[in-house]
C-alpha cells in the first residue's frame, strides 16, 4: 500500500490556480465523516466568467463533479443556467433548484474559496437536488434523514408552495 502524501497549503493553492487557468474553475471535494455529509464546491467561476460559485451537498464526488462540470461547460459556452428560475434547472437526470447561500455559512463550507478570493465578496449558490421520490428538502413529506443529508444554506421559501402544490 502506498503511503499517502501530504500536500501543503501552498501546493494546494498552486493546483487551484493551475486548474482555473486551464479549465476556468476548480472543484473542491470535502469527504463525509460520521456526522456530516460530503460536499463539493467550485472556485473560479466568478473569477473567470463572473458567475456565482456553486456548492452541492450530499452527492458523491463523481456525481457532484459531473453536475458542476455540466454547468461550467454551459457557462463557458455563454449559456449559464438561470439561478432564479422557480421551475429549476435540468441537470443530468435531475431537476434541481439554485439557492443563494447566506454569507454566515461561507466559512463553514467554502473556506478555501474565501482564501482564494482573499476575502473579496463572491456570490455563492447551492444546487439543491430532489430525493428518489422527487421531493426537495423543504417538502413537508421529505424524510428527516434526507433533510439532514442536504442541509439548506439559504432561504428556500420561494420554492415551498410551488413544489408542494405540484405533488
Amino acid at each position: 500500500m502506498a503511503t499517502p502524501q501530504r500536500v501543503n497549503r501552498d501546493d494546494l493553492e498552486k493546483i487551484v490556480i493551475a486548474n482555473i487557468n486551464e479549465f476556468g474553475w476548480h472543484c473542491v471535494n470535502v469527504i463525509e465523516d460520521d456526522s456530516h455529509p460530503c460536499w463539493s464546491y467550485t472556485i473560479g467561476l466568478y473569477e473567470t466568467w463572473e458567475h456565482p460559485e456553486l456548492i452541492i451537498i450530499g452527492r458523491s464526488r463523481a456525481t457532484s463533479h459531473e453536475m458542476l462540470k455540466t454547468i461550467a461547460d454551459d457557462i463557458e459556452l455563454n449559456s449559464p443556467p438561470d439561478l432564479t428560475d422557480p421551475n429549476g434547472h435540468q441537470l443530468p437526470g435531475l431537476r434541481c433548484h439554485f439557492l443563494e447561500v447566506l454569507p454566515c455559512y461561507s466559512s463553514d463550507y467554502v473556506g478555501f474559496a474565501l482564501s482564494f478570493y482573499r476575502k473579496r465578496h463572491f456570490p455563492l449558490y447551492q444546487i439543491v437536488w430532489p430525493n428518489i421520490d422527487g421531493l426537495f428538502p423543504w417538502h413537508p413529506h421529505a424524510p428527516k434523514h434526507f433533510k439532514e443529508w442536504q442541509p439548506l444554506l439559504g432561504n428556500f421559501l420561494l420554492f415551498c408552495d410551488k413544489d408542494v402544490a405540484t405533488d
